[in-house]
């Protein structure tokens, strides 16, 4: 059998432990941050609290269906021409299990082999939507400091700054909290054939190296920024020193006017 397995970023979150027990599914596996469920005897869908969506052999009805029963508990949903999407193709009842460039061989439909594919899908999906927004501060980062190499000076207040800091500072957090990159899943921990798979999935999407990549990404914009803290700051110390000066010179002055007045 082939068919697609099919993820969407469509929020910045989904409270999964709400709509648990709306969906009118056979949820397989949940817990607060998660929920599996079966739609049909081939059909699957996956949702995850980071707003990512995933559909493994579903029509497009089927699709709208599930969106429906999830609408209430979508927060802050992305823009439609920002929602990052991905699609695999998906091979069942191959002689093993294997992956090449757009494709997943499984030698059987088990749940937890689908799971697996979903999973690491819908991992792929989020840092594609991360690694845009990592970008997006990147490249905001770079006109502040190409600004202070051309004018000496910073052309941003200390609470944007402070902004830029807490977004870079809570995409970092998202990903270590909501994605499980490094680690095997429990379903893999005690099935070698689980676990290969898994290893498989990771290699194919590449999530070990694209995490590495956001991660000195935001690294190094959290670095420029603390510089960027730490000059306001000074100019800020300086403002103070001179107001100080000032108002030790106008009390001088006045005693002097008034010892000439004396």
């Amino acid at each position: 059998m082939k068919t697609t397995a099919t993820a969407l970023h469509l929020a910045q979150s989904i409270e999964v432990t709400e709509c648990k027990t709306q969906l009118p599914y056979t949820i397989i596996f949940s817990d607060r941050d998660e929920i599996f469920c079966k739609v049909s005897p081939t059909g699957y869908a996956y949702i995850f609290k980071y707003g990512v969506i995933c559909y493994f052999n579903f029509a497009l009805s089927e699709k709208e269906t599930v969106l429906a029963h999830l609408k209430p508990y979508i927060k802050n949903p992305v823009a439609q021409n920002l929602v990052v999407t991905e699609t695999l193709t998906v091979v069942t009842n191959h002689t093993q299990l294997d992956t090449d460039f757009n494709t997943v061989y499984l030698n059987d439909l088990d749940p937890e082999k689908v799971r697996l594919v979903m999973l690491n899908l819908s991992q792929s999906v989020a840092l594609d939507r991360y690694a845009a927004i990592t970008e997006g501060l990147l490249e905001e980062t770079r006109k502040h400091t190409t600004f202070l190499e051309l004018k000496g000076r910073l052309n941003i207040k200390d609470k944007k700054l402070q902004k830029y800091i807490a977004k870079a500072m809570n995409v970092k957090n998202k990903i270590s909290e909501n994605l499980y990159i490094f680690d095997s899943p429990d379903s893999a921990w005690d099935d070698q054939e689980l676990n290969s798979l898994n290893h498989k999935l990771k290699t194919k999407f590449d999530l070990k190296d694209r995490y590495q990549v956001i991660n000195q990404q935001l690294n190094i914009i959290k670095e420029n920024l603390e510089l960027f803290k730490d000059i306001m700051f000074h100019k800020e110390s300086s403002k103070l020193e001179w107001i100080i000066i000032i108002l030790i010179v106008i009390e001088v002055i006045d005693l002097f006017v008034l010892k000439f007045i004396a």
